[in-house]
């Protein structure tokens, strides 16, 4: 690398590997079934994000420019964040997910000069690019398997790879408290805002992986996580390139197949949303689910209600933790904790509290509002054009977090539930976690969301509740026999009015799962609705 070694620059760490391990496979992308898998070294990943370098700068798209990413996991993702690094142009990685408006919406509402994308989403890019003619395609990557044909009026991303090499771009950025990336929210419940990413975060990363995570050189990561959220980067891909630690990151999530990837590759560690493990308890239950080489499961939501039961069923230890692209942290290790807290700050770092709508603190047991408070500095968060939510978010120097929870006794803190997001009936709180619970245990379901709507008494801040489904394969659904199973298993509050079979429950980059579309798309009279 040229000029002096700054240290935490993801491009001069990459560097650094590169010149004492060219060719260490650091990264192994899980393609399917049916693709090979795809290895990236230290040499590919500088010698590619070099060439993507020098196509973001033919675009003009230089330090401090923003520019679109749309892409599932590939291996010319982490060329493109390498690339950015290099330039010190700003990536706005997009949840491939994203279509009409909201795509629109993030390649406006970041202002991105160019775009990245395969050719998998043509049809949803262009429609976009039609209302933006400014945006310039920087490049259009084409895999196997994607049936949609090559198009010779965008540059090809493929042949500016497969080109000669061109060495490290010029002007190269040196700096780590510039913006890196925008990571948008999941806009659970509006449009996401975007989060701008400085390029000393990656450093932070590692910290955690090794002290927090506690990875060692004969770990093996893995996620199937998008790389366009925070999780993935944060717990698996900075860590595995930034300290050397193999890891196996697939196309797109897949619960049906996550224990056979780890056994295949040898994984001994991956990271899981809490949308996630309720999907992957709801699997079937097999012989072997025990026999894998998982020793530790990161997971940032883990519902109480099957806690337990997963860590057994797997024969796994779950590490808890908490965090938002905006910042906070805290974690309940395995063993420490009690089961159902995300844990803990980082004593010295931060402290938390939990506040009533006045700012006083709640009692151990009340709800309210989780704020984290800097011990050093101050808290910042930047919405990119948003400088009256982003001060919100710090109203009073602490970060405002959005999630209504409580603390125990001994600190130890709960997630109750998003602000606004409450589930109430008849006055009491509904915790949808053990309602999805007792469907997701029924062999009928194959996956499960629950989530309210206004009550039809018209009760201020009631809710009926809905059950969105998704059937097994192989199964049917009888609505009598689900209903009469869940009273041997549920308090007659908790059981649902409604059942909602849906094809798929629609999930954000984070997995989390989307139930306004679900609450959307809701019709009492719907032939797929049945009332209990």
């Amino acid at each position: 690398m040229s000029g002096e070694y700054v240290a935490g620059l993801f491009s001069d760490e990459v560097g650094q590997k590169c010149e004492k391990m060219p060719d260490f496979p650091v990264i192994t992308f899980e393609n399917g079934e049916n693709q090979a898998d795809e290895v990236v070294t230290y040499k590919d990943l500088l010698l590619n994000g070099c060439k993507v370098a020098r196509a973001l700068q033919r675009a003009d798209i230089g330090k401090g420019d923003r520019f679109s990413l749309v892409m599932r996991n590939h291996p010319e993702f982490l060329y493109t964040l390498l690339a950015a690094s290099l330039t010190g142009a700003v990536v706005v990685p997009i949840d491939p997910r994203s279509k009409g408006n909201k795509l629109s919406y993030q390649i406006r509402d970041s202002n991105s000069k160019g775009i990245i994308f395969t050719n998998e989403f043509t049809p949803d890019v262009e429609k976009s690019l039609a209302e933006l003619p400014d945006v310039k395609v920087i490049g259009v990557m084409y895999k196997e398997g994607f049936e949609k044909p090559y198009l010779d009026k965008y540059p090809s991303l493929n042949e500016i790879l497969a080109g000669p090499e061109l060495g490290l771009p010029d002007n190269m950025n040196r700096e780590l408290n510039t913006p890196f990336e925008v990571i948008y929210t999941s806009g659970t419940t509006g449009d996401p805002k975007g989060v701008v990413i400085k390029a000393s975060r990656m450093a932070q990363f590692s910290m955690l992986a090794q002290f927090i995570w506690q990875y060692t050189a004969d770990d093996k990561l893995y996620t199937g996580l998008s790389l366009t959220h925070g999780n993935a980067q944060s717990v698996t891909l900075v860590p595995s390139l930034m300290l050397n630690i193999p890891s196996v990151i697939s196309r797109k999530f897949t619960k049906s197949r996550l224990w056979d990837i780890c056994r295949k590759h040898g994984c001994t560690t991956f990271s899981l949303l809490g949308g996630m493990m309720m999907g992957i308890y709801s699997e079937p239950r097999k012989q072997n689910d025990a026999d894998n080489p998982v020793r530790k499961v990161l997971s940032a939501g883990t519902p109480r209600s099957i806690w337990e039961d997963f860590e057994k069923r797997f024969n796994v230890k779950i590490h808890e933790w908490y965090a938002a692209v905006e910042g906070g942290f805290a974690h309940n290790p395995p063993g420490e904790g009690p089961i159902g807290s995300f844990g803990k700050p980082i004593e010295g770092l931060m402290e938390t509290k939990i506040l009533r709508d006045d700012d006083s603190e709640c009692a151990p047991g009340e709800i309210g509002e989780l704020v984290v408070a800097q011990k050093q500095g101050k808290v910042e968060v930047e919405y990119l054009g948003k400088k009256k939510a982003s001060e919100e978010k710090t109203r009073g120097g602490v970060l405002r977090t959005g999630d209504m929870c409580h603390k125990d006794e001994n600190g130890w803190l709960f997630f109750d539930f998003r602000k606004g997001g409450g589930l109430r009936r008849q006055g009491d709180f509904i915790l949808p976690e053990y309602v999805e619970k007792a469907l997701a245990d029924l062999p009928e379901v194959s996956d499960v969301c629950v989530y309210g709507i206004p009550a039809e008494s018209g009760a201020p801040g009631e809710s009926d509740i809905v059950a969105a489904v998704v059937t097994a394969p192989g199964r049917t659904l009888d609505v009598k026999k689900i209903y009469q199973e869940l009273t041997k298993t549920l308090e007659k509050g908790y059981i649902p009015q409604f059942l909602q079979v849906v094809s798929e429950i629609p999930k954000t980059a984070s997995e989390k799962n989307l139930d306004r579309l679900l609450r959307d798309e809701f019709k009492k009279d719907a032939a797929n609705v049945h009332e209990f």
